[in-house]
């Protein structure tokens, strides 16, 4: 909820973060064959959607129309619970969104072009755009509307986001701090200095000043 305050938020004993629904797992598939390897990706991506849709979409009436809640500041008011935000990790994005395993989740950039030229500007994902431009210019040589979405980085029409009322999907990605910047960026950084301190014997100093 983004109108907690973060002193509330941020703390584990006061409870501030609900848990709403499982994912369910399935068994594997022990046979080996080309059905198996096609079959459990596509059965994941059906129970992640129904697990979604089981928790967003009663949320749609009240996000048109608004209710009474409690707020943060112990007063009532007409609210409006949008989903605006949503923390992944880069392995979690293409399940969620729909998209190669390499492509960003925000923009449409190729993934031979990531972390290339920085004053490249690229537009944002529109899924139903995408529906649209694959049902009505489809190349002739492309046998399935599947196929040509793969061929810009999509594996499917829309993603776990789409059609939800005043949500942009590409606007919901928001950092994932432990992935992103404790474990990726500040770990090795600090595994780094550590390793140079001790290398010169200045461990020490530095961990007193």
């Amino acid at each position: 909820m983004g109108n907690i305050l973060s002193d509330t938020r941020n703390s584990p004993v006061k409870m501030p973060i609900l848990l709403l629904a499982w994912l369910p797992v399935l068994p594997k598939i022990t046979a080996e064959s080309a059905w198996a390897d096609e079959a459990r990706p596509q059965m994941n991506a059906d129970i992640l959607c129904s697990v979604f849709n089981l928790v967003l979409v009663p949320l749609q009436l009240v996000v048109q129309e608004g209710t009474v809640m409690n707020c943060a500041d112990r007063k009532t008011g007409a609210c409006f619970p949008i989903l605006s935000a949503c923390i992944a990790d880069l392995a979690e994005h293409p399940a969620l969104h729909g998209i190669g395993n390499k492509s960003c989740p925000k923009c449409a950039v190729p993934c031979k072009d990531l972390g290339g030229n920085p004053l490249k500007m690229y537009g944002t994902h529109d899924y139903i755009l995408y529906r649209d431009k694959a049902l009505r210019h489809m190349p002739a040589e492309v046998a399935s509307i599947a196929e040509y979405l793969w061929q810009v980085g999509i594996k499917i029409g829309n993603n776990l986001f789409t059609g939800l009322n005043r949500i942009n999907s590409a606007d919901l990605n928001k950092p994932d701090l432990l992935n992103n910047i404790y474990l990726d960026l500040f770990k090795p950084v600090m595994e780094w200095v550590a390793g140079f301190l001790n290398k010169d014997k200045r461990q020490q100093a530095f961990d007193d000043a």
